[in-house]
């Protein structure tokens, strides 16, 4: 275990993550992100606050968080091939005027308005939906 301890240290680190990390977690996204790599070499581009959201989702449990970050890359790559989701794709519910980004809290962290008394649903639009929603967190993300 002393080991895993030196490489964790040995990493660089995100500030964000180290400020707000234990240890164990530290330690736990070296050892995920070295079999997520190995598995998927796509898996690079994901920074330490997503490797430790999974891990936190599994209870840092790496085997679970890995299965389960493996599954995501792959649905993400099947479902928004291009890596974005563009306008054009999902003209229906854009037209619908539901979805609102407001600017930023005290913290820095968007804020986004929903109506969902706006939604309205159609015949076969339940894809456009779903991508839609993928189509609005992307949007907030990037911001």
């Amino acid at each position: 275990m002393e080991g895993l301890k030196e490489i964790a240290h040995a990493k660089e680190f995100d500030g964000e993550v180290v400020k707000t990390s234990t240890e164990t977690e530290l330690t736990k996204i070296c050892l995920m992100r070295g079999y997520v790599e190995s598995q998927d070499p796509l898996a690079k581009e994901a920074d330490d606050l997503m490797i430790r959201r999974f891990l936190r989702a599994r209870d840092l449990n790496v085997e679970k968080a890995s299965a389960l970050f493996l599954k995501y890359l792959k649905w993400r790559r099947m479902f928004v091939p291009n890596e974005s989701i563009s306008a054009s794709e999902v003209p229906n519910e854009i037209a619908q005027n539901k979805m609102f980004l407001q600017g930023f809290d005290k913290k820095g962290r968007p804020i986004t308005l929903v109506f969902g008394a706006r939604h309205f649903h159609y015949k076969d639009g339940l894809d456009e939906f779903k991508r839609f929603v993928v189509y609005g967190l992307d949007k907030i993300c990037t911001r």
